[in-house]
């Protein structure tokens, strides 16, 4: 027989109240008609048996106490998507965003907290702590290396602190720290494109887990500082790197803390597609003609659902099909906004929550078995890391995932041997340069 609840009539509930007031609209529980359709696609229902709708009515009945330090907060991703069906409009993960606040700092994950503090230490705001001379060495060792093994490619550039560059390029941390080939193929579109761009050693990393660990000023400085320094090299676009929380990071946290800024903040999805319209990157499938190699795109969250929306979806779309042929595109199904979430987002990568993780995340791996796609095309760094994990974990090497550059470069016949790690045997060698 199911227990009786019962609440102490003086007993006032300090979080709803809390959500009323920092979340005026999209925290109206009276709204919630329990229809559950939060629920229905959510990955992280029934994690440590919560899900959307009930943290949801034990917010309205205020069961403080239940939730505090509550771990399904740490294994929600805040992808939103919850809300994207939510027929009332509540915006349930800005609730688990605050949800993550009611544990102290010091017992929230320590991977998130170590990303974080590492991130607030340090000038570059490099999660894995980065210091200046590394980065400017890492990239000047891989120009050289480039130059002087890759034919063609001898007045390839990689400015730092250019001044006057149109783009500020951000770069998340585990290109030049744990793949460093993974960055020339970028500077090589960059090149073709004749986009005028710079990095900084001052605020470079494309990371930001304090936004993970709702710690607002860490958030907030970090925001901040890669912002303002975009600004003193008189930069006029602040582009992002293939990372969908870098993205949302700085384009949320510019307007979450009201800092004041003159940049266009943007994906570098949309520009790939602005490149490829105006002839710049003068893409081709033909490669693909015969060889009928199938992909799928994963819509990442914080650059479609929680960013750009389907406009930005349909411009990954464009730039796919540019390259590998529309006919060997094959969608997921919910996708774009609607897509469900791989599990990679939210700080999932770095709480601890392994096992969690990778049961959230046998949704999205049945979505691509589903499409019968060979790569999935990724164009965010979690979850790039997540679904390589899942092929392997659920599918022992079903679908291998590629970033975006790496296809892009594959159909300009610019990708260098070194530059095809994440590539498989059907395609190590296909439209190599030289021959």
């Amino acid at each position: 027989m199911t227990a009786r609840l019962t609440i102490d009539k003086d007993w006032k509930p300090q979080f709803k109240d809390k959500l009323n007031r920092i979340i005026p609209n999209g925290a109206n529980l009276s709204l919630c008609l329990t229809c559950g359709a939060c629920s229905s696609g959510c990955p992280a229902s029934g994690l440590e048996d919560m899900d959307p709708r009930k943290f949801v009515r034990m917010v309205a009945l205020g069961m403080d106490q239940e939730l505090i330090k509550h771990p399904w907060v740490w294994l929600c991703s805040m992808c939103k998507r919850c809300s994207y069906v939510c027929p009332m409009s509540i915006d349930i993960a800005a609730m688990v965003y605050e949800g993550r606040k009611l544990w102290p700092r010091e017992e929230r994950p320590k991977g998130i907290v170590g990303s974080c503090d590492m991130a607030l230490k340090n000038d570059s705001c490099s999660a894995m702590g980065t210091p200046e001379e590394d980065f400017r060495f890492v990239v000047e060792d891989m120009l050289t290396e480039v130059r002087d093994n890759q034919p063609g490619w001898e007045e390839l550039e990689a400015p730092i602190d250019k001044q006057g560059a149109h783009f500020f390029l951000s770069q998340n941390s585990r290109e030049p720290v744990t793949e460093p080939e993974e960055m020339a193929p970028l500077w090589k579109i960059l090149h073709l494109a004749g986009a005028d761009w710079t990095y900084s050693c001052t605020g470079w990393g494309g990371e930001n887990y304090c936004m993970f660990l709702a710690d607002d000023e860490g958030w907030k400085t970090i925001t901040t500082k890669t912002l303002k320094q975009a600004e003193s090299l008189g930069c006029k676009v602040y582009l992002n790197t293939e990372c969908g929380h870098s993205t949302f990071s700085v384009w949320m946290g510019q307007k979450r803390h009201k800092i004041e800024t003159n940049l266009e903040i943007a994906p570098m999805v949309s520009y790939y597609a602005r490149w490829i319209r105006e002839g710049k990157l003068k893409v081709d499938s033909h490669w693909n003609r015969d060889l009928k190699v199938k992909f799928t795109v994963q819509d990442p969250c914080n650059h479609v659902r929680k960013g750009f929306g389907d406009p930005l979806a349909d411009e990954l779309r464009f730039v796919t099909a540019a390259c590998v042929g529309e006919e060997n595109v094959i969608e997921m199904y919910p996708n774009k906004s609607n897509n469900y979430c791989c599990g990679g987002g939210g700080g999932f990568l770095q709480n601890g929550y392994k096992e969690a993780r990778l049961h959230y995340g046998r949704l999205k791996h049945e979505q691509i078995q589903r499409t019968g796609a060979v790569y999935v095309i990724t164009p965010c760094h979690n979850c790039h890391a997540q679904i390589h994990e899942l092929a392997h974990h659920f599918g022992g090497g079903a679908y291998r995932t590629v970033h975006l550059w790496t296809i892009i470069a594959l159909s300009l016949g610019i990708l260098a041997e070194t530059e095809r790690t994440y590539l498989g045997p059907d395609l190590v060698a296909v439209n190599l340069p030289g021959y």
